[in-house]
């Protein structure tokens, strides 16, 4: 990893079930260009860029006409592998993030530790089963591939909510202001990773 403030990953993934074409700019600006063949995931990515001022650049094709699983599934592991390429040994980042986000009647609270001993502990039950034609059960399996790729602790939790759309809002939301805080350089560590280990 640099701290030149061009810390950037690329990844290209191709499985019998999706083909996935992926790069993240850590240090960006929050510019999107997300087709990935579900819309309600474009949505989400793009508001996971925009609010965590990540550049993100997405195209990806999958299965769809089986369902949405395999091509979501995909792109949590990619951009998990983006962020990895991109931060290297974790060295000389801040490597904690939290939030408290509201959006309208939801509240989600999530916490981040860049920690290489993947763990996702998901609290969040939505009322409802699809928000259009998205099943959002996957939601949850997007974070999954996302932690255990990226190497990342991840805690998220719905403290209330009453529209499935505002809660997973939240959630992506939630999940760009954490990861840009986590991301973000911390001088004091030198060329160190910040850990009393001296590794991660």
């Amino acid at each position: 990893m640099t701290t030149n403030q061009n810390r950037k990953g690329s990844i290209e993934r191709q499985t019998r079930e999706t083909s996935i074409a992926l790069s993240l700019c850590i240090d960006g600006a929050g510019h999107a260009n997300i087709s990935s063949g579900v819309p309600f995931l474009d949505h989400m990515l793009t508001l996971f860029a925009v609010h965590g001022f990540f550049d993100l650049d997405i195209k990806a094709t999958g299965d769809t006409e089986v369902d949405d699983h395999h091509t979501v599934e995909d792109l949590g592991i990619c951009l998990g592998q983006a962020m990895k390429q991109a931060l290297g040994d974790f060295r000389s980042i801040r490597r904690y993030g939290h939030c408290l986000l509201p959006m309208d009647e939801a509240l989600v609270r999530m916490a981040v530790d860049f920690s290489n001993r993947p763990f996702l502990d998901y609290g969040v039950t939505v009322p409802d089963q699809k928000v259009g034609t998205f099943d959002t059960a996957l939601a949850r399996e997007f974070l999954g591939a996302l932690t255990l790729h990226a190497g990342l602790t991840l805690h998220v939790e719905l403290a209330h909510g009453e529209n499935t759309h505002h809660i997973l809002e939240a959630i992506f939301k939630a999940l760009g202001k954490v990861l840009d805080q986590a991301t973000a350089i911390e001088p004091r560590t030198g060329e160190r990773p910040l850990s009393s280990k001296g590794s991660l």
